[in-house]
């Protein structure tokens, strides 16, 4: 197994009792593969990268949140003006009576994929009480590691309320326009997407969600959507045994030459040598 670098809580909580820290990464640069003595919370506020979380991919970008648990592996790579906090907390160090366990650690049972996303108000509740939280979580005193604890559980509370899974048909609880198109691109891994059909239907200006869209995340809608798609793909590619062919229908490629020509071109590897790679490894 490759050896891999263990962060610990002594680099970053200021004391053994301080529950709670915020990282702010502005912005987040490449950051090999790594675990840590501590739980943490990702949330992407701009720019995007690619987050490899227990060996599978995800193009993340603004709105998408992690719940990272102490064992996780995980590392940042291919990243361009990717910016996000990481909450980090001591699960032992909390004191307040609730069920940390289902308020966190369920996010990760409820579904098949880790990444949740945000809605735009969400993410607006959720920056508030991070500025609050990293203000407060620095101070020694008593009052001030109870506020720290209440704050974050304020936090936790509101990613429970405001998140989704962008492949859930319900969407998001929020009408915000990003929030509809990321929703919409999450469910059209395998299906052509028209993104003309998504404006008229929202009846939102065409050019004006591209330029949004780039804006807020780095990547056209089209670049954003084969990521996801490339994604797709490696997963499948490394823990299935299907065809090469169907792989490439299922993540919404009809000709498979073109899949492996996209492929090679995005991860620098053919389709059968990513899993060749992964097949000498186990």
């Amino acid at each position: 197994m490759t050896n891999h670098l263990v962060l610990k809580k002594a680099d970053f909580f200021v004391s053994a009792a301080q529950p709670v820290a915020v990282a702010d990464r502005y912005p987040q640069n490449v950051f090999a593969e790594h675990t840590h003595d501590f739980c943490e919370l990702v949330l992407v506020w701009r720019g995007n990268g690619l987050h490899v979380l227990n060996d599978r991919p995800y193009r993340i970008t603004c709105g998408d949140l992690f719940y990272i648990r102490a064992e996780d592996r995980h590392s940042y790579e291919s990243v361009n003006g990717l910016v996000l906090h990481n909450i980090i907390y001591c699960p032992e160090r909390l004191k307040i009576n609730v069920d940390w366990d289902d308020l966190l650690h369920s996010a990760r049972d409820a579904g098949k994929d880790p990444r949740w996303r945000l809605s735009s108000q969400g993410m607006a509740q959720a920056r508030q009480l991070i500025v609050q939280l990293e203000h407060e979580s620095v101070k020694p005193d008593a009052l001030s590691l109870c506020l720290t604890e209440s704050l974050f559980l304020q936090l936790c509370i509101t990613l429970r309320r405001h998140r989704y899974q962008t492949q859930d048909a319900a969407g998001p609880d929020s009408s915000e326009i990003l929030d509809l198109l990321m929703a919409a691109l999450g469910q059209s891994l395998d299906t052509p997407f028209e993104l003309t059909q998504f404006c008229h239907q929202h009846q939102v200006a065409e050019r004006h969600l591209r330029q949004f869209f780039r804006q807020q995340t780095g990547m056209s809608i089209s670049q954003y959507l084969r990521q996801l798609r490339i994604c797709q793909a490696q997963d499948l590619l490394r823990n299935s045994e299907l065809l090469v062919g169907n792989i490439a229908t299922r993540c919404g490629f009809e000709d498979s030459n073109y899949f492996s020509v996209v492929f090679t071109k995005e991860t620098g590897m053919t389709p059968r040598m990513w899993r060749q790679r992964y097949a000498v490894e186990v």
